[in-house]
This record gives C-alpha cells, structure tokens and sequence, in this order.
C-alpha cells in the first residue's frame, strides 16, 4: 500500500475551522472522499490527468498488443474497478486496491506518467479543480449548509 499525504495550508486551515465548528467530521471527510473518488473515475474516460492535461498516447507496442483497440489505462477494468474511497473523522482516503496504480501515477523509466490522484506526485498537490472542489465542500460544512 502507498499512502501520500497532501499537504496543503489553506486545506489544513478550513479543516481546522471546520472541527471547531462541528463534533463529528466523517460525514464532511466522507463527502471529499466521494468527490475525489468520482473525478478520479471520470479521468479513465477523460483521458486527462488532475491538471487536465492529456495523458501520454499508448507506445505503437501497445497499441498493437491491444489491436489498435481500447482507450489509456483500461484493459480489463480491474484498475478503474479497484478504486475505492473511505473516510473518517481525521482523513479522507482515496485510492487504488491494485498496486500497479502506482505505475500510472509516478511513471517507470519504460512507461509515461498518467496520472490519476495528484498534479503533481512530487510537491505531493492536487489538481488546482479537485482542490476547489475540496474547499469548496469545507466552506459548505463550516458555514453550517453541508451538500
């Protein structure tokens, strides 16, 4: 399993403002997990990374094992079909039950990155709309009008 942890201050800060307004957060850590898991879900058909960029076009040895037939990251389905999300009241986790996820979102030295879960693997962020997405479902909750 790979567990990433997104880091960022102005999330960190509407969570915060968020536990003093409420006693229990899993029904918001629950909502942002859906949201995740259902943008993520919409990259397979979008073909587009966080930051909706196109993903890497298949290699012509792809291409031909598949006949010039099926879309980017979709063989069988069991990659899109392993994707699950859960919450509690302290995270909000999203992610892959295949471990060759992992393959998509960083890259190998033979294979692309595609990613799925972060704009940017490294700096560990979210695409600029799914971080909206997630503030936007905070200010909802902490304003006392959860969706």
């Amino acid at each position: 399993m790979i567990s990433i942890t997104i880091d960022d201050r102005e999330l960190r800060d509407a969570l915060d403002r968020l536990a003093r307004r409420v006693e229990d957060t899993t029904p918001a850590m629950r909502a942002i997990a859906t949201e995740l898991e259902t943008r993520i879900s919409d990259r397979f058909d979008a073909q587009r990374d966080p930051q909706g960029r196109a993903w890497a076009p298949l290699s012509g040895k792809t291409l031909a094992r598949k006949k010039g037939r099926g879309r980017i990251l979709y063989h069988s389905g069991d990659l899109l079909d392993s994707l699950t999300s859960r919450a509690s009241r302290d995270e909000a986790v999203v992610g892959f039950g295949k471990p060759y996820g992992a393959f998509h979102e960083y890259g190998t030295r033979k294979m692309p990155r595609r990613g799925l879960l972060m704009a940017d693997p490294q700096a560990r962020t979210l695409g600029e709309d799914d971080r909206a997405a997630i503030l936007d479902i905070l200010s909802r909750w902490i304003e006392g009008r959860p969706l």
